[in-house]
């Protein structure tokens, strides 16, 4: 239990509740809030309520005061997490992970930042220059992605539109050695069209913003940001980004982190060759479509260090191979804009895959010998999109909220779960407690040759002109006695839905609505293969090394590529086997308002996040009859004090004989039950009694030591707050204290009040 936080905050645990009820979980979620305690505990989750201020609750100083400690003996926090997780790594040599999940502007990319801060701050004591090296990329990579892979949405200011899984290494003693990145489904769509409200990557805006006259000129752009076709819509959207600020800031890092000048200067390029991509036009003279502005496609070809006639070839024709003839087929007008935009979307796709790539060329562990410096361990952090429901749902918020389903199933069986099984180990008498399993859901969508991913994938396969009219009809032939699933086809009364446009999945977070309007073709992701060759053939390496697959000629391409869903889901399957391996741990983010407001609570919109994020389940499992338990060693170590029996050190059996004496003495033996390792207790009220008896008896201690040191008592406190048990006895002797009184507990901590 936190020591530091009295109860007009609210409870600090959502498990020491009176009673079990979402208004009162409702109630204790407002008071924290409205008193500026974003963080409160479910056991060992953490729930992080989006203050949408700046709090002094993250410097050098907060961060001492969780550094080793047990994660019940300060007040919530990030930090007390981030160091659950590096001391199991650290002391029993396992690998953990901090997942952490909720919506879209919930702030889950700031709890990563802030948990990557700590594990920084509390490792490399002796300030190695390597070790500083790596916790500076680590950090500095941040900023990087955020700038290419976040966008400003009707949400979020700064909303992820990627996932991002980090792996921290460490050696044998505790100290970041390297680490690894994997990407997931950068929203690659957003680089040509944005909903109305709505921004593209934050990068074209801060080269925009932030870059000289002389870079400017050198990639022929110009500030004004609506005279580019891609993100004009965003042009006059207000922004908490500094997008100026931000571009020096992201150069500034990427300097640090080691990407060459060629190599930044490359970056601006592709960005620039994007931009002018989105201003071609094309007309029609007969049945031959045309560049009607020739002059933008030199100025493309050199930014992209290629030739002006490849790349009028490349948006103009499409090489394919008839039998033994290679033919050159012209595009129809709109065939032309499709590979267009197509080839705008996969160069940016490509260059944010690159930029993971270069940083984790230059983070990732080397030459670390197992045999000499011992077993290297893991600290994984996941910061993913959260669920997602627009006005308009496509192919993108499908992924992401199928990505949601596969975390909450995950969070079903290790945290659920686990709790269950923690009962069964301790041989304590278990009363099930139900849960929404969401296997059903997850099944709906990635169940080999029946979910949706199969169906969507065999639609694709079809030979032919298969349109999303005809993707749905297949859903709808079979999937039309699946609970989970309806369209206006299968539910004719129901008018929210759109004939022949429109299914809807009822997911564990609510119903959400989607329109099968582009499936087909982001299904398919299609790149005519003259785009891999022109970017493969360029005179710039960098680009050259983005286009590998571009050295194939049209005769050796016949593999089909593997479909964007099927791709997705197999990224998702990994990412879960990775996760369930490692010991996790919890931070459930939470959303309180839709006007980013530090005042504003919203009831009913954050009732729905509690809700979906199975937070009241997860209390109900934790408590399953007992709010607390504790091992017997460390429940003895907080309590011993209150009795004789245990103080300062006991002559019984073992340390559960111990326990039980104490628990007896105190009369709490009936709201108690003693597991093999552990102690249960019931209710919150007979751990709030046992905090109570503890400050009595520190107080007691206190002014005994008083009376021997003859010190003040304001002296007497900051002593028994500092002194490191190991000299507890050297000092009581010195003082003429019997040796009687002297400390046995392992811990640095026990005198602390």
């Amino acid at each position: 239990m936190a020591e530091q936080e009295s109860l007009e905050f609210g409870k600090a645990d959502f498990v020491l509740m009176d009673t079990v009820s979402m208004p009162e979980f409702m109630a204790n979620l407002k008071l924290r809030f409205d008193k500026g305690r974003i963080y409160t505990f479910i056991g060992e989750v953490v729930v992080s309520v989006n203050p949408y201020k700046l709090l002094n609750i993250y410097g050098r100083d907060t961060i001492e005061q969780y550094k080793g400690r047990e994660l019940y003996e300060r007040p919530p926090h990030l930090f007390a997490i981030a160091d659950a997780a590096y001391k199991a790594m650290k002391r029993r040599s396992k690998d953990t992970c901090i997942v952490i999940s909720g919506e879209s502007g919930a702030g889950k990319t700031e709890a990563s930042k802030y948990i990557m801060q700590y594990i920084a701050a509390i490792t490399n004591p002796s300030q190695r220059a390597e070790v500083e090296r790596v916790k500076n990329m680590l950090l500095k990579s941040n900023c990087v992605l955020e700038a290419f892979g976040n966008a400003k949405t009707n949400r979020n200011d700064n909303s992820s539109r990627f996932g991002k899984y980090m792996d921290i290494n460490f050696d044998f003693k505790g100290d970041p050695i390297g680490g690894h990145i994997n990407n997931y489904l950068l929203e690659k769509s957003r680089v040509i069209v944005q909903q109305p409200g709505e921004r593209s990557f934050h990068s074209f805006y801060q080269l925009l913003q932030g870059g000289s006259e002389q870079i400017l000129r050198s990639l022929y752009l110009q500030k004004s940001l609506s005279s580019y076709n891609y993100i004009h819509v965003g042009a006059q959207l207000k922004s908490s980004i500094n997008d100026a600020a931000e571009f020096k800031v992201v150069a500034d890092a990427m300097k640090v982190i080691g990407f060459k000048p060629e190599e930044i200067q490359t970056v601006y390029k592709i960005l620039a060759a994007i931009l002018h991509l989105g201003n071609l036009k094309f007309v029609v003279d007969g049945d031959t479509p045309l560049i009607e502005n020739g002059k933008v496609v030199s100025i493309i070809a050199e930014l992209l260090s290629t030739k002006t006639d490849m790349v009028e070839k490349a948006l103009l024709f499409r090489t394919v191979a008839t039998g033994r003839d290679i033919i050159d087929k012209q595009h129809t007008e709109q065939e032309a804009s499709y590979g267009r935009d197509a080839f705008a979307k996969a160069i940016y796709e490509r260059l944010f895959c690159w930029i993971v790539t270069r940083i984790n060329d230059i983070i990732e562990v080397k030459n670390y010998d197992t045999t000499i410096h011992g077993k290297n361990t893991v600290i994984g952090v996941l910061d993913i999109y959260g669920f997602e429901i627009f006005d308009n749902n496509s192919f993108e918020q499908f992924c992401i909220n199928y990505c949601n389903e596969k975390l909450q199933q995950l969070f079903i069986q290790l945290v659920l779960k686990q709790e269950q099984e923690e009962y069964q180990r301790e041989g304590i008498p278990w009363k099930h407690i139900d849960y929404f399993n969401n296997q059903i859901i997850v099944d709906l969508v990635e169940q080999q040759h029946k979910g949706i991913i199969a169906i969507l994938d065999d639609a694709c396969m079809n030979v032919g002109k298969v349109t999303d009219e005809m993707f749905l009809e297949a859903l709808n032939s079979k999937l039309a006695k699946h609970g989970h699933f309806s369209s206006r086809k299968l539910c004719a009364s129901d008018k929210i839905l759109e004939f022949d446009r429109d299914f809807r999945i009822r997911h564990y977070a609510g119903d959400v609505v989607y329109s099968v309007i582009g499936f087909i073709d982001k299904n398919k992701d299609t790149l005519f293969q003259d785009f891999k060759r022109l970017m493969y053939n360029s005179s710039n390496p960098v680009l050259k090394n983005m286009w590998p697959e571009g050295k194939l000629s049209i005769t050796e391409v016949t593999k089909r590529p593997l479909t964007a869903a099927t791709l997705f889901k197999n990224s998702m399957i990994a990412l879960v086997d990775n996760l369930a391996s490692k010991e996790p741990y919890y931070v459930r983010c939470i959303k309180p308002n839709e006007k980013k407001s530090p005042q504003i609570f919203d009831e009913e919109r954050c009732r729905h996040q509690v809700e979906y994020l199975g937070l009241l389940e997860n209390v109900r499992v934790r408590r399953a009859g007992f709010a607390f338990r504790q091992t017997y060693e460390k429940f003895l170590h907080r309590y011993k004090m209150i009795s004789e029996f245990t103080w300062p050190n006991h002559d019984l059996p073992s340390d559960k004989e111990a326990v039980k004496k104490l628990i007896e003495q105190c009369g709490f033996q009936d709201d108690v039950a003693y597991g093999k390792t552990k102690i249960f207790i019931r209710t919150p009220r007979t751990l709030f009694t046992l905090e109570e008896l503890r400050a009595q008896m520190l107080v007691r201690i206190v002014l005994f030591l008083q009376k021997f040191t003859g010190e003040e008592s304001e002296a007497t406190t900051v002593w028994l707050a500092r002194l490191p048990s190991r000299n507890a006895s050297t000092f009581l002797q010195s003082k003429g204290i019997s040796p009687v009184l002297s400390w046995s507990c392992p811990s640095e901590r026990c005198w602390t009040s």
